[in-house]
This record gives structure tokens, C-alpha cells and sequence, in this order.
């Protein structure tokens, strides 16, 4: 009879210690907040659901709602069919792999609220070399701080500038994880290069796909730093995300309880989503 060895739960311990401390008790305090209502001094007033009731029916809310899932389809729809088809491109052997390879990591080293600044700069109409290029040589009216359609656009492609790169690399790990059997044998078959990505390629992707699209989905569903550094939610709220919303509501207005209700309705529809996706993407593979 085979023994069972438990003993490596116990590296598991500071983990669970670690994500209980970081995680969970904040996540109570939340909980606290959002069946309760505080004017200061540490008195607290109980709610019970009020505030989840409150924030389901607003109109400022689902607007909110509405622009963060179109932001994320957006950046989903460019992103990952634009990664495989880099990661498609770059080579698999000699000297030039490395060099993507750096090239590819280098955006997703610039922290973000400096991702956020250099495009602020660089998208400027006066004084940005995109502004003055959209302006001044091509004759386009770009103004991001005044044009909406201007704004989504400079935060889209500011996005996938930023993060495409995360799913280059992680496509190119499927791909160079393909024996070379497989497309000698598609070689031999006389398939076309449509058929060894249908057939090869793209199934030996699916796994690396799904954490591509649920790590990119997570991200910029719960995106802030770039859109609110970028263009600051407007001009007006068009581009005020949900995540920017929720800072205003919590940290400009001061309303604890109804942020905290939003954050956590917030929290459960991020789960939810990345649940199903992952559900769906999964449910053919053999347990």
C-alpha cells in the first residue's frame, strides 16, 4: 500500500499565513464597512444591505460598469490575437531569441503609474511628439484631454503597448514546447500553414491562452493606475472605469460604506467571470 507523505502542507503554512494577513482580515474590514455607515470618531451605524441595494440601482454605476467591460473587451480583442500572431513571427533558434525575448519583457518592466506619465507626455497635442504628429503633420484633430473618442483610444493603445508582451511570452512557451515530430509529420502530410495552427499549434496553446486571457482579463478589468495617471478619468467621466469610480467614491467623497459595497459586488463579478471563462476553456480536457 502506498503511504501518504503530508508533510509538505507544511510549506504550505506560511503561505496561508501570508494570504490570511494580506488578503482576508483586509477583506473583513471591507465586509465591515459595507453593512455599516460612519460619520467619524469611530461610531458606526449598522446598514445591514442598504448599500448594495443603493449601488445595484445606480445609473453612475452601471455607466461605470459599462465602460470597464468595453475597455476590456477591446484590450482582449487586440491583445490576444496580437500576441499569437508575434509570437508566431519570432524565431525559434539562434542568436536572434534572446534578443525578442528582452525586447518583448521591456514594457512590462516600466511600472505603471510611469506607464501612465510617459504617455500623458507623449500624447499631448501641444507639446507630445504623438499630439504633434496627429496634428500637426497628419491634419487629424487628437486631443485627448478634450476629445473622448481620443481619450479611448490613447488608453487602448497605451494598454496594448504595455501589456501584449505578457501574452507574446506566454504563446511563445506553448510554441516552443511543440516537438518538431509534429510538424514533420504535417510536412509529410502536405498541410498548409492555416492547418499546422489550427491542428498543432493552437491546441498545444490552449493552456497558456487560458492563463494569458484570465491574466490579462483580471488586469484590465481591475485596471487604475495607467487610465487615472493617463487622462485622469475624463474628458467629463468617458473614461472613468469602475476601478477609478470606486477610489472616488472611497477616497473623494469619503463614502466608506457604499465604496466598500462596490468593492466588494466589484470583487465577486471579477470571480465570477474568471470562473466561467475558465470553466468554459477547460471543460474538454481530460480530468
Amino acid at each position: 500500500m502506498k503511504t501518504v507523505n503530508n508533510r509538505g502542507w507544511f510549506f504550505v503554512i506560511p503561505v496561508v499565513i501570508l494570504v490570511a494577513f494580506n488578503a482576508l482580515i483586509p477583506m473583513m474590514t471591507v465586509v465591515n464597512y459595507s453593512v455599516q455607515e460612519t460619520f467619524g470618531n469611530n461610531v458606526f451605524f449598522w446598514q445591514g444591505l442598504d448599500w448594495f441595494e443603493q449601488i445595484l440601482r445606480s445609473d453612475r454605476f452601471q455607466a461605470a460598469l459599462g465602460r470597464q467591460f468595453l475597455f476590456t473587451a477591446i484590450i482582449l480583442a487586440i491583445e490576444v490575437p496580437l500576441g499569437i500572431a508575434v509570437a508566431l513571427c519570432m524565431p525559434r533558434k539562434g542568436f536572434w531569441v534572446p534578443v525578442c525575448l528582452v525586447l518583448m519583457a521591456l514594457p512590462m518592466l516600466i511600472p505603471w503609474n510611469v506607464v501612465g506619465s510617459m504617455w500623458n507626455i507623449f500624447a499631448l497635442p501641444k507639446i507630445g511628439m504623438l499630439g504633434y504628429f496627429m496634428n500637426d503633420v497628419l491634419g487629424v484633430n487628437y486631443d485627448m484631454t478634450q476629445n473622448r473618442l481620443a481619450a479611448w483610444i490613447t488608453i487602448v493603445v497605451m494598454d496594448v503597448w504595455h501589456w501584449t508582451s505578457l501574452v507574446v511570452l506566454l504563446c511563445y512557451a506553448g510554441l516552443v514546447s511543440i516537438p518538431d515530430a509534429y510538424y514533420q509529420a504535417a510536412k509529410i502530410d502536405g498541410a498548409s500553414n492555416w492547418a499546422v495552427f489550427r491542428y498543432i499549434q493552437l491546441p498545444k496553446m490552449k493552456t497558456v491562452l487560458t492563463i494569458a486571457i484570465l491574466l490579462r482579463f483580471m488586469d484590465s478589468f481591475n485596471i487604475y493606475t495607467e487610465p487615472f495617471v493617463l487622462t485622469g478619468g475624463g474628458p467629463g467621466n468617458s473614461t472613468t472605469l469602475l476601478s477609478i469610480d470606486l477610489v472616488k467614491i472611497a477616497l473623494g467623497q469619503f463614502d466608506l460604506g457604499p465604496a466598500a459595497a462596490m468593492s466588494l459586488i466589484y470583487f465577486a463579478i471579477t470571480l465570477l467571470v474568471s470562473w466561467i471563462f475558465y470553466t468554459v476553456m477547460t471543460k474538454d480536457d481530460p480530468s
